[in-house]
């Protein structure tokens, strides 16, 4: 299918487990932070990339490693870009952009969260 439509209110029992964000190249800070995602277009790998990503609650640090625009689409999270200082929590419905390299500090203050991005390396 060449149309893929995003479904708001996805829960992580639908997505694939992804073992801890920590498997993904993230440094857990509080909780164990397990990781869900499912692919909507290519792979992680490729240069351009789409996927619907959540975790459950916790709090963990990460290198961006693409540029990526981000819509949350269900929970929320905090995200502190450590670079600035500047904090910003997203519910369902917001979105970000960030670049390729920026530290960002996540914090997810319930259960879980997840969101749909789209990356480019």
């Amino acid at each position: 299918m060449s149309l893929t439509p995003i479904k708001t209110g996805i829960t992580l029992a639908e997505l694939d487990a992804w073992g801890t964000v920590a498997d993904l190249g993230s440094e857990i800070l509080e909780g164990e932070v397990k990781a869900f995602g499912k692919m909507t277009a290519g792979a992680p790998t490729d240069p351009v990339s789409a996927a619907y990503f959540g975790t459950t609650g916790g709090k963990f640090r990460m290198v961006y490693p693409f540029n990526e625009q981000a819509t949350v689409l269900s929970g929320e999270v905090i995200l502190t870009d450590e670079s600035t200082g500047q904090t910003t929590r997203f519910k369902a419905g917001d979105s970000w952009y960030v670049a390729k390299g920026t530290p960002v500090l996540w914090e997810v203050p319930g259960e879980s969260f997840v969101k749909h991005y789209y990356a480019v390396a």
